[in-house]
């Protein structure tokens, strides 16, 4: 069976987001001062074969550990459709 998996990957929430301070710089200039935090992550969509739910979670996380995400930096959810 083919389960298609989300995968959202986001920066941690301890660290500096400079792609969201540079967004948040521009909803400013633009009057969006009711916007009180951005942050920019990724949104991956994997379609994965496998035997069950489980199994294709399990995958996805492989994947995420091992290359969507950095540890160090990103943290990520796994969810399905």
């Amino acid at each position: 069976m083919t389960y298609t998996v989300q995968v959202k990957v986001m920066p941690l929430k301890e660290l500096l987001d400079p792609q969201g301070k540079a967004v948040m710089g521009g909803l400013s200039n633009l009057g969006l001062n009711e916007i009180s935090d951005v942050r920019i992550g990724k949104h991956i969509t994997l379609q994965v074969d496998a035997d069950s739910e489980e199994t294709a979670r399990q995958k996805a996380e492989e994947a995420a550990k091992k290359l969507l995400a950095n540890p160090v930096m990103e943290y990520f959810e796994i969810s399905f459709n």
